[in-house]
């Protein structure tokens, strides 16, 4: 048995396959996610799993470089935003270096998560729950 947090066997995949810059998307339940692209649904009901506790489980197995949230989460989910960037701050100490976090539209973002290698759908129901995680190198 894996004896690592991530015990998902296709998220753990997921991540093991990233290279330096490609991304995952962690969702509410709500983002449309693309025909076509490779969506592994955690969702069971409201709020399970949640946004931030998914985040955390894939913060501690991946390597991130930088991320893109909806600039909408500040003002519409303000206590959300503020977790996710006290959050971001403590993985930018962990990692010793700067996360970049990029901030766009929500339509502009729904867009970017075509790139993404994944999309991790959970049962978040906060507005503007969701995060693009680009891939860093652990060298």
């Amino acid at each position: 048995m894996k004896k690592g947090r991530l015990l998902n066997s296709e998220l753990s995949g997921l991540i093991a396959s990233l290279g330096h810059g490609q991304s995952v998307t962690v969702a509410d339940a709500g983002l449309p996610i693309p025909p076509g692209s490779h969506r592994i649904d955690l969702a069971l009901t409201e709020g399970v799993p949640g946004f931030l506790e998914t985040l955390e489980v894939l913060l501690a197995e991946m390597q991130v470089e930088s991320v893109i949230i909806a600039e909408e989460m500040a003002s519409t989910s303000p206590e959300l935003y503020q977790a996710l960037m006290s959050r971001i701050g403590q993985l930018s100490s962990d990692q010793g270096q700067l996360v970049e976090v990029l901030k766009v539209s929500h339509e502009a973002f729904k867009v970017a998560t075509k790139d993404s290698m994944g999309i991790v759908r959970t049962g978040e129901f906060t507005p503007y729950a969701n995060i693009i995680l680009e891939s860093g190198v652990v060298f």
